[in-house]
């Protein structure tokens, strides 16, 4: 199951030849990772709130993804939206429209579908609303709560808030990058001893695995808990956006069909490598990631950190946040 609470219309001009072309699509990163689900051969039930014009013509975008998708419709406001302009190689923003809160009824709603829904998958993947002011922190709290405690095992792609409120409750795996490490006061900079002291603290607040991006750099990885870095080939670039998301997809598709940890980030890190050499977000040839796996590795990463965040520090730190 993902929980997709705030998907998005994506609207890009392109030109590849001498005639401009109109791209429309959902988006969001809920979608984009049940697209990579999907790719990998795993089915997906999306649960998302729809809402307004947008809605409208969100909606039969997202059942021809091949989603199984499951509704709130809005009356309280509409979705979300953006127009991108890439006719020169480069995305340039022309119109972001985040869309409108959910209202309590709305929250309530879309809380016991997806929950239902959840209760019935191996895996629920909680992705996190567009503009983190449109579904409140506390909703993914109790989320994680409910499903743990019934034997779903939790995976998310979180920041702020939202993943100080996942982890009061324990996750399975956690999805996080340095940068959004770094906004949120939980890594003093991007070295490899801050960033493996805060996946070793965030272990300890309530994530079993952590994976930590670093953009072109190997992603930081605590399983069973030993921090790797996880190594592949580098490929060339089309389009940097996405690669979290596929990864994160990746695990989630691997431990739904049973697989174990580690092949689970091996195989998300190769779906996000080969994400990013397509233009498409949450796109993949299941056949070419398969067949990048074996060239990721997990080596123990060198640094250690100095000195453990003890639980009275933690517990210091998210009053102070």
């Amino acid at each position: 199951m993902v929980f997709a609470p705030t998907p998005l219309l994506t609207v890009t001009v392109d030109q590849p030849s001498e005639t401009p072309e109109l791209h429309l699509h959902p988006g969001g990163q809920g979608v984009w990772q049940a697209r990579m689900v999907l790719s990998l051969g795993v089915d997906v039930v999306l649960c998302a709130a729809l809402g307004g014009e947008i809605g409208q013509v969100l909606e039969p975008l997202l059942v021809s993804e091949g989603v199984d998708l499951k509704v709130v419709t809005r009356d309280s406001g509409g979705s979300g939206a953006y127009v991108h302009d890439r006719r020169e190689g480069t995305r340039q923003e022309v119109v972001d429209v985040a869309g409108q809160p959910l209202s309590r009824h709305e929250l309530d709603e879309l809380y016991n579908l997806a929950l239902g829904e959840g209760l019935r998958a191996s895996v629920s993947v909680l992705s996190g609303p567009n503009d983190p002011s449109l579904v409140p922190a506390d909703l993914y709290r109790r989320f994680a709560a409910d499903l743990g405690a019934n034997g779903s095992r939790v995976v998310v792609d979180l920041c702020g808030e939202h993943l100080t409120a996942v982890l009061d409750s324990g996750v399975f795996f956690l999805k996080v990058s340095h940068e959004e490490l770094i906004a949120d006061g939980r890594a003093a900079d991007d070295s490899e001893e801050e960033l493996t002291r805060a996946i070793y603290d965030l272990h300890a607040a309530g994530a079993t695995n952590v994976v930590v991006s670093r953009a072109e750099q190997p992603a930081l990885a605590l399983v069973d808990g030993e921090v790797f870095e996880v190594r592949m080939p580098r490929l060339e670039a089309a389009d940097p956006r996405g690669a979290g998301d596929s990864m994160t997809a990746g695990v989630a598709a691997v431990v739904a069909r049973g697989g174990d940890v580690r092949t689970a980030i091996r195989t998300g890190a190769a779906a996000g490598a080969l994400n990013v050499t397509r233009h498409g977000l949450g796109t993949g040839r299941l056949d070419s990631i398969a067949g990048l796996v074996d060239r990721v590795h997990l080596e123990p990463a060198g640094n250690r950190p100095q000195q453990r965040t003890t639980p009275d520090e933690l517990a210091q730190r998210a009053a102070g946040r």
